[in-house]
């Protein structure tokens, strides 16, 4: 029996104002499958995301399938994707305790709100404290949010994305504006994350090509709206790819599973 996709993408295009973003997509993401998205800013990778997470409709052409489905219902779709990206933690209040900040994944809540439907459990605050401990953040579970570095919430984040145990996790260019320290900390987070069962597929967005961990054995490559690379990442992270996506020519240290751009 063939396996049905996590994700599908067939002839996905979409328009903003006239102007094309995406150009007849084609990608497939299948379960246990890691992927890296690389790409400049401006190639389409948010607004592929924001199609594939259900924001967005492929307004100029194209299906969406998720799990071998046609977009239905999208709060419900929503919950069974787990999206991290760069921008969510300023939407956090600054002053919820780490612990409510995780639960309240479940309910797709900025913010824990019991009276609109955030009625947490003791299974939920159980289950909560387990993902904390799998970033090894359980010892933050007591504090508030905002006083939390940088790194640290994005772990946090990640253990709220998984309260729906979704199908998919997407870390959209988490790493940014982080210290080399900090960023190497929660880099080393994410093998124990692609080692759960109950996670069957996971997207990293970047356009660094060191933070591309062997875990992520499949990368796609964007520019100007189109796929321009799509396969396993020894075959796509190459000198001359590089040079195709950046215009400049990189030779590439390559040390314990990942590659090191070295401007030549």
């Amino acid at each position: 029996m063939k396996e049905i996709p996590a994700l599908e993408l067939r002839d996905v295009s979409y328009v903003d104002n006239g102007k094309t973003i995406l150009r007849s997509i084609h990608w497939s993401v299948r379960p246990g499958e890691h992927w890296a998205i690389l790409g400049p800013n401006g190639s389409g990778k948010t607004t592929l995301l924001n199609i594939a997470c259900g924001y967005l409709w492929p307004n100029a052409g194209g299906e969406v399938f998720r799990k071998g489905r046609l977009l239905t219902n999208l709060p419900e779709l929503r919950k069974s994707i787990g999206w991290v990206t760069s921008t969510l933690a300023t939407q956090i209040p600054a002053g919820e305790k780490v612990i409510r900040t995780v639960v309240s994944g479940k309910f797709a809540q900025i913010g824990l709100l019991e009276q609109f439907g955030g009625d947490a459990g003791k299974r939920d605050y159980s289950a909560a404290r387990r993902y904390l401990a799998e970033m090894g953040c359980d010892h933050l579970r007591d504090r508030k949010f905002g006083v939390l570095s940088q790194g640290e919430q994005q772990k946090v984040l990640i253990a709220r994305a998984r309260m729906t145990q979704p199908y998919l996790i997407v870390l959209d260019e988490p790493c940014a504006g982080m210290d080399p320290g900090a960023r190497e900390n929660f880099l080393a987070t994410l093998p124990r994350i692609a080692k759960q069962a109950k996670i069957p597929a996971m997207i990293y967005v970047t356009h660094h090509i060191e933070e591309i961990l062997p875990l992520f054995r499949k990368v796609l490559v964007m520019k100007d709206g189109k796929v321009l690379h799509a396969g396993n990442t020894r075959h796509v992270l190459t000198q001359d790819i590089l040079k195709q996506l950046y215009r400049v020519s990189f030779g590439i240290i390559k040390k314990k599973g990942r590659c090191w751009p070295v401007v030549r």
